[in-house]
């Protein structure tokens, strides 16, 4: 992490110091419309932020701390560099923050604030896909059963995904179903065409 810092702390604001790091850090959440408790962070020593390449970063002298967000019973982890690429609602390309979800730690590698809901924070995990050779399913207007040839990773394991479907309720989410039981519910703007 530390040579993704380097190669943009040319041309970047660079404050050091916790008060003024967590000030710095706090307007700028502010700024890109964002929840400004979103980087609870303890002791910051640095804080970088590149506005030509929407590069920031925080640097605290801890390795790790923890945070439960009470009101939504989240807890995350942010580790001694948190670093992302920003723009208007948007953090991305994130390192150093991990969220506890179920038994296990993952990875944040994106939130954002949708323009239809400004008062909820989203977060994506980085999650795999894998497609087989064939792909086969039964189609049904806004639903995809008894699909073979698609897994996702969830937790170690490899899970078939056996349905994808949009509820009519709802047709702005895609809720992923596996055969063990579980699912998932995302943005259908993440699986637009070129994303």
């Amino acid at each position: 992490m530390a040579s993704q810092i380097e190669s943009h702390r040319s041309g970047a604001e660079v404050v050091n110091g916790d008060a003024i790091c967590r000030k710095r850090s706090i307007e700028l959440l502010g700024e890109l419309g964002l929840p400004k408790g979103l980087l609870p962070l303890e002791d910051i020593e640095e804080f970088g932020y590149n506005r030509n390449t929407g590069f920031m970063w925080l640097v605290q002298r801890k390795k790790k701390i923890e945070h439960t967000f009470k009101k939504i019973k989240q807890t995350v982890s942010y580790a001694g560099e948190v670093t992302a690429f920003v723009e208007k609602g948007k953090l991305k390309k994130i390192t150093g923050v991990k969220t506890k979800e179920l038994l296990l730690w993952l990875s944040v590698v994106e939130v954002y604030v949708a323009d239809a809901s400004p008062e909820k924070a989203f977060k994506k995990i980085k999650q795999t896909v894998s497609y087989a050779g064939e792909v086969t399913a039964f189609v049904e207007k806004g639903k995809l059963k008894k699909i073979t040839g698609v897994k996702t990773k969830e937790l170690l394991l490899w899970l078939s995904v056996v349905e994808v479907y949009v509820a009519d309720a709802s047709p702005e989410k895609v809720t992923f179903k596996t055969g063990t039981g579980l699912s998932d519910t995302f943005d259908a703007a993440a699986f637009a065409l070129g994303e």
